[in-house]
């Protein structure tokens, strides 16, 4: 991976926003992509779109959500405790000595996730994931009046851990789901700006998937596309207790996933096989028998109906401060949605 592209990849996944405070985030977008595209704008539910030929008759979305799951103050108790709640899916076992951020109206605030000592526990909970209520934020303050000074209910959360590189060109860092798949679409925007483009593109970073695919719904209403790709996680499987008789998936470095079932458009999904197999593009193909908890979803249903495409990029330990993706499966899947866009014409047509 170039070395430009990188680095916005580290600042972009580093760059902490839980669902619904994404303007940090939206500002790193904006500055990366706006060279490479025709109009950069946001809506007032905070999606951004970065388009590119916006006078063409077919109309074409790329989605990924840039929002993460993260936490929220609830309360603040009289000795300066900051009792919380979740925002998206967090899974309360990887909570407890978690490093955090508060994000206050002043700055960021750190502190610790704190719970009752193992020695302390009885025997018949150790080893067993807290619930949520039984834990608590320390940031260091006197009582609640000291913490009250930096800190209130409502205030946005995250986990502070940052980017690392491994080995075999894979990365691991928090809010990968779904900061890659947002780096990917920009990217392909990137790409295509040298490439000739028969349709109108919107590349938009979506907001609030975590808590419902609510930026989604709203702007593929707002950009009424005829056809969009979102690109989202997949669970990889490829790790010791995987099961890939139960679970659909992938594995890291073998290419991205093209997902096939009934939110997708059989056109679409023909589409993205048929240019990978024709351009070498690694891939992988994963079931998926409903509705997708993903971008894919809120974007088929929308208006009168979008011709909708999903692909993930394969991610070890989803939903957690330490994901882990492969920068080659990225990259191809940057590569895969370049080419499937280049092979869109103005009279292209997707109803099955």
């Amino acid at each position: 991976m170039r070395k430009e592209s990188l680095e916005f990849l580290k600042e972009l996944v580093t760059t902490p926003s839980p669902s619904g405070f994404e303007e940090k985030v939206q500002k790193i977008c904006r500055a990366y992509v706006e060279p490479f595209v025709d109009q950069v704008y946001k809506d007032v539910h905070g999606n951004q779109f970065a388009v590119k030929n916006a006078d063409a008759d077919l109309r074409v979305m790329l989605a990924g959500h840039v929002d993460e799951i993260g936490l929220m103050v609830n309360n603040i108790d009289d000795k300066g405790f900051v009792s919380f709640v979740p925002v998206g899916g967090v899974d309360t076992a990887v909570l407890g000595g978690q490093r955090v951020v508060v994000h206050g109206a002043k700055g960021s605030v750190p502190g610790v996730i704190g719970r009752t000592a193992i020695h302390l526990t009885d025997a018949d909970k150790r080893g067993k994931a807290l619930k949520i209520h039984e834990m608590w934020i320390d940031i260091g303050a006197k009582n609640k009046k000291d913490a009250e000074k930096v800190v209130a209910v409502g205030d946005p959360i995250t986990i502070d851990v940052g980017f690392q590189a491994l080995r075999d060109n894979k990365i691991v860092a928090r809010a990968l789901d779904d900061r890659i798949g947002a780096f990917v679409i920009i990217e392909a925007m990137r790409l295509l700006a040298k490439r000739r483009v028969n349709v109108g593109l919107y590349c938009v970073t979506t907001v609030q998937e975590e808590i419902g695919l609510r930026g989604a719904t709203t702007s593929a209403y707002g950009c009424n596309p005829h056809a969009g790709i979102a690109v989202d996680v997949g669970h990889a499987l490829d790790y010791p207790s995987a099961d890939p008789k139960r679970h659909a998936g992938g594995n890291v470095n073998a290419g991205p996933i093209i997902e096939r079932g009934p939110n997708i458009n059989p056109i679409v999904g023909r589409g993205l096989i048929g240019v990978a197999k024709a351009k070498k593009i690694p891939y992988q193909i994963a079931a998926a028998p409903r509705g997708t908890g993903t971008d894919a979803n809120a974007m088929q249903l929308s208006r009168g109906g979008v011709a909708t495409g999903l692909i993930s990029i394969p991610n070890r330990y989803m939903h957690s401060p330490v994901e882990l993706v492969s920068l080659k499966d990225v990259e191809n899947a940057s590569k895969l949605i370049v080419e499937w866009v280049c092979s869109l014409k103005a009279d292209t047509s997707f109803i099955p």
